[in-house]
């Protein structure tokens, strides 16, 4: 059972803009940090953005100002705005989020940056 559902990838030219979406349950998203990550080919999955459940957002240094991560407690679903894109941003895009000691991943979405 997906526990994560990812949306919004797709294929943009570098300067362009993608929002993606994680929708998720009450019982995984309530009181709990959310994330978003990314895996590019050939390299190890890193850190995007977090967001704590008082809404305090935290960033890698290579999307700072670029990437905006938001939470919309009402439809329990994580947002991930990004502009300016770069084709260093191509990557499968993860969901993730610790819960009840559990962690959650989503089953991701390409975006690929075209130059």
């Amino acid at each position: 059972q997906v526990q994560l559902v990812e949306s919004g990838g797709g294929l943009v030219q570098a300067g362009g803009s993608l929002r993606l979406s994680c929708a998720t349950s009450t019982r995984i998203f309530n009181g709990n940090n959310m994330g978003w990550y990314r895996e590019a080919p050939g390299k190890q999955r890193e850190r995007v953005a977090t967001i704590t459940s008082d809404e305090r957002a935290t960033y890698a240094d290579s999307v700072n100002s670029r990437f905006t991560i938001s939470r919309d407690n009402a439809n329990t679903t994580v947002y991930l705005q990004m502009n300016s894109l770069k084709p260093e941003d191509t990557a499968v895009y993860y969901c993730r989020a610790v819960a009840m000691g559990y962690l959650y991943w989503g089953q991701g979405t390409q975006v690929t940056v075209s130059s």
